[in-house]
């Protein structure tokens, strides 16, 4: 058998499928009602007769106006399809003894010379068959609908075809028997956590394994592939990025490397989603692209923001340099999520991202806890692989007192870590920053006092002279001994 591929028309499903399903196979495409199955069918067609291929679609339930206004609403184009009704009441089976379809009074002989008959008429490139197992209900025993079955296929074959069938499973109408026939299996699901596909079967060639995201929208199925970082590799050099602010990139021996991730870790309004911006603009200045994707914050209000403190994030995002995207609350899966970012770097060339914040994301993006660690872990490592700059904006609980390097244990994600925190000093609240961690070179110990002015940020000399600050509650160093000395 040929080992070319026919492209489904589905964006993200040839994905899966390795480039789409081997030519002169069959197929079949199993899940409940409203799992999106004819819409499968629908666009694998509409491919093949964008591309020059002759195509088939032979319907046992649903009229072909009805199909045509079905494919309509979802801008499926239908209008390069040939189509041949099997249903019941169809004109072709009605009269001159062709009343076959009354269950349990036929052996399929004139459904297989009927459809023999249109097949070296159209010569099909492709088929679709919906649904297969309509005439299971017609056939007067499990063994006819057997022989039809394999009828069929045997006929298709010797045409070449590409055929995909759907089957409507059920507890008492399994489908088992069909899969052994089939070269593959698709399976759709609607589970509570959104829709699903994935391929349990695939004759002659390897699929991307897992459970795959799916999405019907206005223009048809679109399938998410779960993300695998292995298979992207970008070659790049790990070069560091300034933030602009000389002591910010004292701090990290330079500033942070490409190809990194790095935890910008503190409690709420200390600056964190700022500083991760700040170094943003210095790669808008020198023409590269950022994105934030915001969980947590109004975009507005992220604009008002930075144009407070001499980011120029308007102008950025009307250059191109900078992308601001929100994440609506349980819109979309960790493998559409991840479909996003991967458009944003290799469609848009985007060289750092940011996700802000790591809580946002556990909370906004469907699917179980363990699930998005893993799946965060997988976009992390592909960025990384893609040699982008990955900030994560980390929230923290505490205000002052004992030190929280991160929240919710991600800290394992990162290659570095910076942190920002309240002090107390005085009776008056400030802030300083720290670096805790940094993978690829050396850093700066010391903690510098860190503010944020309508000029910019500001970061002040090292703290040397205060001890406790982790505590959030420091002290200065021989302050007692000064005091003493200045009172002889």
């Amino acid at each position: 058998m040929s080992n070319a591929r026919v492209d489904t028309g589905i964006a993200g499903l040839d994905e899966v499928l390795a480039g789409g399903f081997l030519r002169g196979r069959t197929y079949m495409v199993t899940g409940k009602p409203g799992t999106g199955k004819t819409i499968l069918g629908m666009q694998y067609l509409e491919s093949g007769a964008e591309n020059g291929e002759t195509c088939l679609y032979v319907h046992l339930e649903e009229s072909e106006a009805a199909i045509r206004s079905n494919a309509d609403t979802i801008d499926v184009d239908l209008d390069g399809v040939e189509f041949l009704d099997l249903r019941p009441d169809a004109d072709v089976f009605v009269g001159d003894g062709y009343d076959v379809f009354a269950p349990g009074e036929t052996d399929g002989a004139e459904v297989r010379g009927t459809l023999a008959a249109r097949i070296d008429d159209v010569a099909p490139d492709r088929v679709f068959i919906d649904p297969l197992t309509q005439l299971r209900r017609l056939a007067a025993s499990e063994q006819s609908f057997r022989t039809q079955v394999l009828g069929l296929m045997q006929l298709l074959a010797k045409q070449d075809a590409t055929v995909v069938f759907t089957s409507q499973s059920t507890p008492t109408d399994p489908d088992d028997d069909l899969q052994f026939l089939a070269d593959g299996t698709v399976e759709l699901d609607r589970p509570s956590a959104g829709r699903t596909v994935e391929v349990t079967k695939f004759r002659g060639s390897d699929t991307r394994s897992g459970v795959h995201s799916l999405r019907i929208t206005d223009h048809g199925l679109h399938v998410y592939p779960v993300l695998a970082p292995g298979t992207h590799q970008q070659p790049y050099t790990p070069d560091q990025l300034s933030s602009g602010v000389p002591e910010v990139d004292e701090l990290l021996h330079g500033g942070l490397e490409r190809g990194s991730v790095t935890i910008l870790s503190g409690p709420t309004g200390v600056g964190k989603t700022t500083l991760g911006t700040q170094f943003m603009k210095e790669a808008a200045g020198r023409g590269e692209r950022s994105v934030i994707y915001m969980f947590e914050e109004n975009v507005d209000t992220l604009l008002d923001r930075c144009e407070n403190v001499n980011i120029p994030a308007t102008a950025m995002v009307e250059r191109g340099t900078l992308g601001i995207e929100p994440v609506e609350a349980l819109e979309r899966s960790p493998a559409e999520f991840a479909s996003i970012v991967r458009e944003e770097v290799e469609e848009r060339d985007a060289r750092i991202v940011m996700i802000d914040g790591i809580d946002g994301y556990r909370l906004s993006i469907q699917g179980e806890e363990q699930d998005l660690e893993r799946e965060l872990n997988s976009l992390c490592r592909y960025l990384k692989n893609m040699g982008v700059a990955v900030v994560l904006v980390d929230s923290v609980d505490a205000i002052t007192g004992s030190f929280q390097p991160t929240n919710g244990g991600v800290s394992y994600l990162a290659d570095n870590i910076v942190f920002l925190r309240y002090l107390e000093i005085q009776g008056e609240l400030r802030k300083a920053i720290g670096i805790l961690k940094k993978r690829s070179s050396d850093f700066e110990r010391a903690l510098r006092e860190f503010e944020i002015t309508p000029h910019g940020i500001k970061v002040g000399d090292p703290l040397t002279e205060l001890r406790g600050i982790l505590s959030g509650t420091p002290e200065f160093v021989g302050r007692d001994t000064d005091d003493a000395t200045r009172s002889q």
